[in-house]
């Protein structure tokens, strides 16, 4: 069942960079081509109808973000970055030679430099012109960048503590690009001032104007006290380096784009965790985690692009706005937020949010990241389209497990634990859609108190994977529930649930399906075998909670065939969740039904009574 959102607790309005309400189009559906992030949009198009029956799935209409001109939910993560503005840094960012180098040592309110490009004003370290500069010693003053020449300026950090009130302890007011080393073996800190004014350009304790990149072997400590830790208004990559960030706000700022590709980074953050936020380019606003290892704990999202996320690679762990079991789901802290598209395609993510763990106001992409999830809300929601096609998703606590204007599996393990639905396919918040769950691939286990799979005003079609839902014991809900009924033409699907609102896949289906309306009820723990007619074991299933009607299809199943659910007997080899092979049959009958004699609909039309699941009786 879908809980109505005006009934649900409703997050604090959202910023305008971490959310883009789209016009939704008239259909919603996967698109086969790639049309990457070229140009921005003012809305979501319906551009073309694709027929995909090539690909198993059915045919689809392409539908675009307004936030970066991006098509569907299938780009990889190529797809993505190769749209996207090129990073500035390079694999040498990290060399450097002390012979060529100006030492400043610093020491109190003092600091004495030797060589070339900086100087000492009072309190202050300015560096003028491009080069290599190597400080240490700590420090209560400022340092400052300010270069108009081309080339790189490149601050080697060996044993520095800069703790300033005056603004930023390291402050990159100008250069072509500045390089940040941290000195192998060192350890650094950077601390700033405890206020900003409104308008000030600097307001993090290592703040770049340009472009910033962090490199070295060493390690950084910086506590942001008036606003951010780390701030670029260009680009921002993390290339290795142990960092460690606190903040009363953002953690780490990148706005055209932020990058880590390697090293140890830790963050507590009052506000986002990770962030770009570049509203005007549509190639720019953009989070990449290509490797290393990141520890977020924020206040508000763990990760926001105003356009794209993206990991490859890596070990990214959030908890946002405390956690799921806040109960601050009201808050708006999501573990991850997009505004156009969010691609997991490798690396790790674990997500512990209040409110949603990934969220976007258009696409997902899991693509073969592992993933885990547990919120406090919808595990991943994406407004126009999710699609999972490789990878182990593991929704472990929601409210809702998976949610989208169209949700599309092609491949994986998933695996989804929710206490209201377990997939629920809906329209986006700004209008109406024709909604689909497409399933072709992989593995879909689902363990649901409300509908286990849902679509409202819109069908289910599988035509192969496997497919095991534990559906709610309540009789206002039901296993299978979709508006515009369900068809099967291949995979396995297994769904067991209450007796209230149980249907199953239409009978004019290309594959046959048996249901078995039991007697009472099957209790949690029993192991059943479903036998055909001459006594062989089909398939076994052991049941995860109390259920009272059970629905299998397969390409064992014919119709017009009568099958036996028995009860007593051992499951064979697991397949997926509590399905598995024959085994051996047990000799107490709990049902009988015949293949092709399924209840596929409800009165008032359709497989499901409407939007959440309720309606009227099964005639």
């Amino acid at each position: 069942m879908t809980t109505p959102k005006a009934s649900r607790p409703q997050p604090r309005p959202q910023p305008r960079q971490r959310r883009l309400w789209l016009v939704a189009a008239p259909a919603l559906a996967l698109a086969l081509t790639l049309a990457g992030c070229s140009a921005a949009t003012t809305a979501a198009t319906t551009t073309s109808t694709t027929s995909a029956a090539s690909e198993g799935t059915a045919s689809t209409t392409e539908t675009t973000s307004s936030v970066t001109g991006a098509t569907d939910a299938t780009q990889t993560a190529a797809d993505v970055l190769a749209a996207n503005q090129e990073t500035h840094d390079k694999t040498d960012d990290s060399e450097w030679d002390a012979a060529d180098a100006t030492t400043i040592e610093l020491s109190g309110s003092t600091a004495s430099v030797s060589g070339d490009g900086a100087a000492v004003d009072g309190a202050t370290v300015v560096i003028s012109q491009p080069g290599t500069y190597v400080l240490s010693g700590s420090y209560t003053g400022q340092v400052i960048v300010s270069s108009d020449a081309d080339g790189q300026v490149r601050l080697v950090l060996d044993s520095v503590d800069i703790d300033t009130d005056a603004g930023a302890a390291i402050d990159v007011q100008a250069a072509d690009e500045a390089v940040v080393i941290l000195a192998d073996g060192s350890s650094n800190s950077l601390s700033d001032a405890s206020s900003y004014a409104d308008d000030a350009d600097a307001n993090a304790a290592l703040y770049s104007a340009a472009d910033l990149t962090i490199t070295g072997t060493g390690s950084l400590t910086v506590t942001g006290n008036g606003n951010d830790g780390i701030a670029s208004s260009d680009g921002l990559v993390i290339q290795s380096g142990t960092i460690s960030v606190t903040a009363v706000d953002d953690g780490i700022r990148g706005k055209d784009y932020l990058v880590v590709r390697d090293g140890d980074v830790t963050i507590d953050a009052g506000g986002d965790g990770l962030k770009s936020d570049n509203e005007e380019d549509a190639d720019r606003g953009y989070v990449l985690v290509a490797g290393g290892t990141v520890d977020i704990t924020s206040g508000d999202d763990g990760v926001d692009a105003f356009t794209e996320v993206v990991t490859t690679g890596g070990t990214l762990s959030i908890t946002a706005g405390g956690g799921a079991g806040s109960g601050a789901a009201d808050s708006g802290a999501k573990g991850v937020s997009a505004g156009a598209i969010a691609v997991f395609e490798g690396g790790e993510l674990t997500v512990d949010a209040a409110d949603d763990a990934i969220n976007t106001s258009a696409f997902v992409h899991l693509a073969g990241a592992t993933v885990t999830l547990s919120t406090g809300d919808d595990g991943v929601h994406a407004d126009l389209q999710l699609v999972i096609s490789a990878g182990d998703v593991t929704v472990a606590d929601s409210v809702e497990g998976l949610e989208g204007g169209q949700i599309t599996i092609s491949g994986g393990d998933t695996s989804v634990t929710a206490s209201d639905d377990g997939t629920n396919v809906t329209a986006p918040d700004t209008g109406t859609a024709e909604m689909t769950m497409l399933i072709s691939g992989g593995t879909l286990l689902v363990d649901a108190e409300g509908d286990g799979l849902d679509v409202n005003q819109g069908a289910i079609t599988q035509t192969g994977g496997t497919v095991v839902v534990s559906g709610p014991t309540g009789n206002g809900n039901g296993a299978l529930d979709a508006d515009g009924g369900m068809t099967i033409s291949g995979g396995v699907l297994l769904a067991a649930g209450s007796s209230g609102m149980a249907v199953a896949p239409s009978a004019d289906s290309d594959q046959a399906t048996v249901q078995f309306a039991v007697s009472g009820s099957i209790a949690e723990g029993t192991v059943l075998t479903v036998v055909d007619s001459s006594g062989e074991a089909v398939a076994s299933f052991t049941t995860s909670k109390q259920a009272q009607n059970i629905v299998y299809s397969s390409a064992d199943i014919t119709n017009g065939e009568t099958y036996t659910l028995v009860s007593g007997g051992s499951a064979g080899d697991t397949i997926a969740g509590g399905l598995a092979e024959g085994g051996s049959a047990g000799t107490t009958t709990v049902a009988t039904g015949v293949a092709g004699e399924q209840t596929s609909s409800e009165m008032g039309g359709g497989m499901g009574g409407g939007p959440g699941g309720g309606g009227g009786q099964r005639p």
